[in-house]
């Protein structure tokens, strides 16, 4: 008798993760002086790096204070991660109950999350107060060093999520951590004063720990976090940039159109300080 092929089910459920409801097993218990000792360190660094964040989007974009400070952030958030304590990358559950290191999955979710905030982005042009944020965003991207602009970027994504998906999740201990985590990172991006900023640090953040109680690691709100922020430093400048490099259109700085009588006029008026009268 002829062996039956299994066909492809096994294949793709070898490929499919779990959805993101579904918690690895892990066991990553604390005593109560090292939880204790976690507190203190993420309550101190999660005012010094809110602090620290606040005035390097307040800088000039391109400046060299700009880049220090935000590197600055990176550090901030890495270090006190680190010696909050124990930081795990964690693992995702496949379908077929094997275990594996998150890292096609989270690249996937972070391109699909940029799609909308892309499309997002388009509808806040139409926003005054959106739209006026998100073009003081932009200006830091699209100002000084590109390769310390993707720099920046990247060395700070990945040190929030050491922060506030590590750090900052293993502190709150087992209750709601995925909302308190996301407010503390909403509050801390709330020192920026920028809307669409505070607006992304909700979403996202909401993700990411999704991400970080699914996987018991950061390694894949990492992942997710650097794809997403890659995508969009790249894509999301042209959306508001000006045909002239670093400038950015608001529909409400628009210039109003120059009509033909206003160009005679305005003709008339310069050729007539220098004695001339031009007849239209």
């Amino acid at each position: 008798m002829k062996a039956q092929h299994p066909g492809w089910a096994p294949i793709v459920r070898s490929l499919l993760p779990k959805p993101l409801s579904h918690k690895v097993p892990r066991d990553h218990r604390e005593t109560e002086e090292a939880q204790a000792r976690r507190r203190q360190v993420v309550a101190a660094v999660g005012v010094t790096g809110a602090t620290l964040l606040g005035l390097s989007l307040s800088s000039k974009p391109g400046s060299r204070r700009f880049f220090v400070l935000t590197l600055g952030v990176a550090a901030t958030w890495a270090g006190g991660a680190a010696f909050s304590g124990p930081l795990h990358l964690g693992r995702i559950q496949m379908r077929d109950e094997t275990l594996r290191r998150p890292v096609v999955t989270p690249v996937v979710t972070g391109v699909g999350a940029f799609g909308l905030f892309y499309a997002a982005a388009a509808l806040c042009r139409h926003v005054p107060v959106l739209d006026r944020a998100l073009i003081r965003v932009l200006r830091f991207a699209d100002r000084g060093s590109t390769p310390m602009v993707v720099l920046t970027t990247c060395a700070n994504g990945v040190a929030e999520e050491l922060f506030f998906r590590g750090a900052l999740y293993a502190a709150v201990g087992e209750r709601h951590p995925v909302a308190k985590s996301t407010v503390a990172y909403s509050l801390a991006t709330a020192s920026t004063g920028n809307p669409a900023l505070v607006l992304a640090s909700a979403v996202m953040g909401v993700l990411f720990g999704l991400q970080r109680r699914a996987s018991g690691g950061v390694e894949a709100s990492a992942l997710t976090h650097l794809t997403w922020s890659m995508l969009m430093l790249r894509y999301l400048p042209p959306l508001f940039r000006k045909p002239a490099p670093g400038r950015y259109w608001s529909r409400e700085r628009a210039l109003p159109s120059t009509s033909s009588t206003d160009l005679r006029l305005t003709k008339h008026s310069k050729s007539s300080k220098k004695g001339m009268t031009i007849e239209t």
